[in-house]
């Protein structure tokens, strides 16, 4: 159907905007206050730079928590790298947002989630999730457990994770773009 306007593609477009524009003012400030990310992305998209160690620990998918222990993050149009250290190894990783599965900030239960859609596809799920928290609850100081995200690998440890729950942890709600569209 190419003479519609394809919404899904422009709304992920825009939350990966989102994406970029956190991680840009955290390369410019530091992370303000409890603040902190997890990122999950495609280790085989186009583009992604990380070593041959990681590349073969996380074929697929892989999770890294930006909190204390990273350095020289730095943001361009289409990627971002940062410095991160694995098992006392330090890397340089470079991730197109295009790569970007997920993205979350625990501090305020705030969270987007990323499907590949392509061109051609008509699709029937949603381009992006959002999860937020409920407008009523009062924000939580709690960290995710490492249940509660996906291979992950980070300063902190290069473990792999079990795979992350159907449901958001901390009672966020969780918004599909789906919702809106016509059935």
């Amino acid at each position: 159907m190419p003479d519609q306007i394809r919404y899904d593609l422009l709304t992920q477009q825009a939350l990966r905007g989102v994406v970029h524009n956190v991680l840009a003012d955290a390369a410019r400030k530091g992370l303000p206050g409890d603040h902190h990310f997890y990122i999950s992305f495609d280790t085989t998209a186009d583009g992604v730079r990380l070593s041959q160690r990681l590349r073969s620990q996380y074929p697929e998918e892989m999770t890294i928590i930006l909190q204390h222990q990273f350095w020289d993050l730095s943001v361009d149009d289409d990627h971002f790298e940062v410095g991160l250290s694995f098992g006392g190894v330090p890397e340089k990783l470079s991730i197109p947002f295009a790569a970007i599965n997920g993205f979350f900030d625990p501090s305020v239960q705030f969270g987007l989630q990323f499907e590949t859609v392509g061109e051609g596809q008509d699709n029937a799920v949603p381009a992006a999730t959002i999860e937020t928290k409920p407008a009523a609850a009062e924000p939580k100081k709690k960290t995710p457990t490492r249940s509660s995200v996906p291979a992950v690998a980070s300063a902190n440890t290069s473990e792999p994770a079990p795979a992350e729950p159907d449901k958001p942890a901390g009672g966020a709600e969780v918004v599909r773009l789906d919702r809106f569209r016509k059935k």
